[in-house]
């Protein structure tokens, strides 16, 4: 029994022994593999291109709405300056998200720049209203520019981005002039506005102005209008010749267009400033002097835009009213004793009110 106890011993320490030697074997053998395989791919690691940041760019209109050439001109220009720096990526017709959403999503980080109308911001910084009160009733485009290029501008900027925690690149494009247009009716002068029912698409600065004016404000999203239109229930519209235009609306009865300039909508250039901080100095450097260049040519581009839509209605027999200054004047100030009540309701800020009053009398 003992030798077979030995034996046994014996079988089992030899036993052991090999497979600590097998088990050091295929150990050395596996760091071997790793490091051949490292060695050898290491090559094509070095080769790999390296993934560069995204700048996804959202805006809602259309690829032949002048808005979106405009910007989608500026991502090219940008794409091509910041070839293997940065990925810039342009999206149109809400691909991405409508113009409503967003600010949400920029603030979110699903997107890393937008170029959202004036009256989506004014949800979020009400004092960008400032721009719709009754001091800027029928004033020029030069008047709302001389403003923005001035310091407030810069304020103005400054309350956005400290509100909204993003970057303002640049100066503000245009969508251009808003006027009444008659639906089956002529507007030919001020006092044709009293008792209208007149659609604007939302804003309560647009409401008050209206009421201002003696018409009846109807906030109607622009799926419902044509129903509304049908049913009678709406007398004229508040909107831009190049909207009109593109639905073609002389066939739902608009036959006419006041041209009292009732506000002058803008497109605000907005990225997150959890993607500019991150961006080196030289390309946000870049990014400001592409689009400041841009400018100009994007507010020609607008204006060219609205004047050919009016050609347009002309053609379609679109009887065009436009009021004299000195018309404009006595309407305008028959709405200024409101202002006050409109910017406390609108939540503005009375000495940024104060100060742009100021700065427009002053020219």
């Amino acid at each position: 029994m003992k030798d077979i106890r030995k034996m046994g011993d014996f079988i089992s320490s030899r036993f052991f022994a090999i497979l600590t030697q097998i088990s050091a074997l295929t150990y050395f053998a596996v760091i071997l593999f790793l490091l051949t395989s490292l060695l050898s791919g290491s090559k094509d690691l070095m080769a790999a291109p390296k993934l560069l940041p995204i700048m996804r760019i959202s805006v809602e209109n259309t690829a032949s709405h002048f808005q979106t050439r405009a910007v989608e001109r500026f991502a090219q220009q940008l794409k091509t300056a910041l070839d293997k720096r940065i990925d810039v990526q342009f999206f149109s017709n809400a691909r991405l998200f409508r113009d409503a959403d967003v600010i949400r999503a920029l603030g979110q980080g699903k997107i890393e720049m937008a170029v959202p109308g004036t009256w989506h911001v004014t949800r979020y910084v009400p004092d960008v209203g400032v721009f719709q009160l009754p001091v800027f009733y029928g004033r020029s485009a030069q008047d709302i520019y001389s403003i923005l290029d001035s310091p407030l501008g810069k304020n103005l900027n400054a309350r956005i981005e400290k509100t909204l925690n993003f970057k303002v690149i640049g100066g503000w494009i245009d969508l251009g002039y808003a006027h009444l247009f008659g639906i089956r009716q002529q507007i030919r002068q001020h006092e044709d506005i009293e008792g209208l029912k007149v659609r604007v698409a939302g804003g309560l600065a647009n409401k008050l102005r209206i009421q201002g004016l003696g018409g009846d404000p109807m906030i109607i999203p622009w799926p419902d209008l044509p129903d509304h239109i049908y049913r009678g229930r709406v007398d004229a519209v508040l909107t831009t010749y190049e909207t009109i235009k593109s639905a073609q609306m002389w066939d739902m009865g608009v036959t006419s267009v006041f041209e009292d300039r009732q506000y002058f909508p803008q497109y605000v250039p907005l990225i997150r400033n959890s993607f500019w901080k991150r961006l080196p100095e030289d390309i946000q450097q870049i990014i400001m002097d592409l689009w400041e260049n841009n400018i100009d040519d994007s507010r020609n581009l607008a204006a060219d835009s609205q004047h050919q839509a009016k050609d347009r209605l002309l053609e379609e027999k679109v009887m065009v009213s436009k009021p004299l200054p000195k018309q404009m004047d006595a309407w305008r100030n028959r709405l200024i004793p409101l202002q006050d009540g409109f910017v406390k309701q609108l939540g503005i800020d009375p000495d940024l009110v104060r100060q742009v009053t100021r700065e427009l009398e002053r020219q």
